[in-house]
């Protein structure tokens, strides 16, 4: 996961450059680097640090040009190093930055060690720069249009020449990338994000597409070699979070965003209609006979939560996938099949992947909940909802997975309305049920410091279970990978019902247990599993409601939410395991907001 910014201009586009590379910093911090046509060189910066980093770097050496491209990485091929880092040159001629992984590298490695050419790097990216640069005779378009058609894998490309001054060339397939118009100058990025304040005139390349860019011209060919006109559209994208205020983190900030975000995204829910997923919605739910969930990570667990909620309310039967493996098995399709994938950037190369091969398999009935209106994910479905989380710097994902699981929440009651399962009086309930959520949240965010010294425990340990039951098992996993994600401690979760089924062997004084335990039909069954664990010494530390009977004695921490929520119980229950996270993380002196080897939107499969 990469992010690109390019650039062709009459003025020094490095101030331009590296204001992108800020806000593309979500897709990857390992290194970074910016090269430039500087007197009829190639000239570049690099860095292992950030981008402040390299910023530091630049203003000291005073690299200035006219055009020029930049790069922040997230380590696929090679550690990150100097040599690593994009972007990378090919003989003194050739600068190009690159996102997503070249499966025929090797055999092209072999191809051009043989034709001389020397590799400084342990990148498959350094193999597109020597193979372009191997087809070059004048016209860095033609070579790249050659080069793409020998490219394995999935790409976005950003490149220039020293020999072509004003000109840079860039080409996606399977990795996202835009062009950017302005009035004698033109941009390429990853997203339109990295050029606001910048144009606000985007290009969004299509699949094969590449495309050469100069002062006065933007030209596009299609896979075939054909030139095409793509649709020059306005986006006002977010020209970057706002300021911390009186927060450590953004993350921090983010989980105390939750009560505006979930208000923002039901904002026009006045009542529950299909239309709310978009025009054809009615139709399409009404021939529907069952749901295929398809998400990664974090969206995968609001997916499995949408499970729950769609088979309970609605009675229509749902699959749930993670979209790496879904492609690469073998399904039953079912073509009366409602496909949803859910991803906070609408750019998450497994879940894109997926979506086509569920499309390629006849199931064209697709609809997808993303935060991102603009993105890839929403302009490849039939139908969309649009959560309303505003940019979340923060890797670890806390607003945008509350949100979608109030999307979902709406998408179940639209499906049980068109089947004739729900009644006026049940969506009046559910209606006054979600726009009590903001408050709901806000009384949940209050007991922030019962967590923090939760925290302060947990910060010494290297271990850690999570248990749900029916409904929040997969908020005990989504607690789960929180944790490990910022703070590094081991955790895994579990139905409460599985621990006598192996995973109670590794329960000691020293393995705490984190249980999710709302007053609902499941309590008594998840009273009895937290006894097996008091029983061999573990210690558990529950998050329950304020009705749910549980008592603190020995070995038995509770921390008590407000209100038992019902079916949205589950988007409370969230939100202290997110603090608890946080703060354990914030105790062991971790990077909260980029946490190790991870990024933000994951544009590689």
């Amino acid at each position: 996961m990469c992010g690109i910014v390019g650039a062709v201009a009459q003025r020094n586009i490095t101030p331009i450059l590296l204001e992108g590379l800020k806000r593309l910093e979500y897709r990857g911090y390992d290194s970074c680097g910016v090269a430039l046509h500087v007197d009829g060189k190639l000239q570049r910066s690099r860095s292992t640090s950030r981008v402040t980093e390299l910023q530091a770097q630049i203003d000291q050496t005073g690299l200035a040009g006219f055009t020029g491209i930049a790069h922040t990485r997230w380590a696929t091929h090679g550690v990150p190093s100097s040599a690593n880092a994009h972007p990378h040159f090919s003989r003194e001629r050739i600068a190009l930055v690159h996102n997503g992984i070249i499966e025929n590298h090797e055999e092209l490695r072999t191809e051009l060690s043989t034709a001389g050419y020397i590799f400084e790097s342990q990148t498959d990216t350094e193999v597109i720069a020597h193979l372009i640069d191997h087809l070059y005779h004048g016209d860095l378009f033609e070579a790249v249009q050659q080069a793409v058609k020998r490219l394995s894998g999935a790409f976005a490309i950003a490149v220039f020449c020293r020999d072509e001054p004003h000109r840079v060339v860039g080409a996606r397939l399977g990795s996202p990338l835009i062009v950017g118009v302005g009035k004698g100058e033109n941009f390429i990025a990853s997203d339109a994000m990295a050029l606001a304040g910048t144009t606000d005139q985007i290009i969004y390349l299509e699949e094969g597409d590449v495309v050469d860019l100069q002062l006065q011209k933007c030209w596009i060919v299609d896979n075939q070699g054909k030139s095409v006109q793509r649709e020059i559209r306005t986006v006002h994208a977010h020209s970057g979070a706002a300021e911390l205020g009186p927060y450590r983190h953004y993350m921090q900030k983010e989980i105390f965003e939750q009560p505006r975000a979930i208000a923002d995204t039901l904002e026009n829910v006045t009542n529950i209609m299909p239309e709310l997923f978009g025009d054809k919605a009615y139709g399409i739910f009404k021939e529907i006979d069952s749901v295929l969930i398809l998400a990664c990570g974090t969206s995968y667990y609001a997916g499995l939560t949408a499970k729950y909620w769609i088979e309970s309310i609605a009675k229509i039967p749902v699959n749930v996938e993670i979209a790496s493996e879904y492609r690469y098995r073998d399904s039953v399709p079912n073509p009366k099949s409602l496909v949803v994938t859910i991803s906070q950037s609408g750019e998450t190369a497994d879940t894109l992947a997926a979506l086509k091969h569920a499309r390629n398999q006849g199931m064209l009935h697709t609809l997808t909940v993303c935060n991102v209106a603009t993105s890839a994910m929403v302009r490849e479905c039939e139908l969309a909802y649009i959560t309303h989380a505003g940019v979340e710097v923060g890797v670890a994902s806390t607003k945008a997975f509350t949100t979608q699981l109030a999307a979902l929440f709406l998408l179940a009651l639209s499906l049980a309305q068109i089947k004739g399962r729900l009644n006026d009086e049940q969506e009046a309930g559910h209606i006054k049920a979600m726009r009590h959520l903001p408050v709901a949240i806000s009384a949940v965010l209050a007991l922030e410091p019962q967590i923090i010294a939760w925290a302060e425990q947990f910060a010494a340990k290297e271990n850690a279970l999570f248990l749900g039951r029916g409904l929040h098992y997969p908020i005990a996993m989504e607690g789960a990978l929180k944790l490990k994600e910022i703070s590094y401690i081991h955790a895994e979760a579990y139905p409460a019902g599985e621990l006598k089924h192996g995973p109670l062997a590794l329960v000691t004084k020293e393995m705490p247990v984190v249980t999710v335990a709302p007053n609902d039909t499941l309590i008594e069954k998840l009273k009895s599993n937290m006894q097996e664990v008091r029983a061999r010494g573990g210690e558990l530390y529950v998050f329950a409601d304020a009705d749910s009977h549980i008592t603190a004695s020995e070995g038995i921490h509770v921390i008590r939410l407000p209100e038992h929520y019902g079916l949205l119980s589950p988007i409370l229950h969230t939100i202290p395991l997110q603090l608890l996270a946080y703060h354990t993380a914030l105790a062991r002196g971790t990077d909260v907001d980029k946490p190790r080897n991870l990024a933000k939107s994951v544009t590689v499969e």
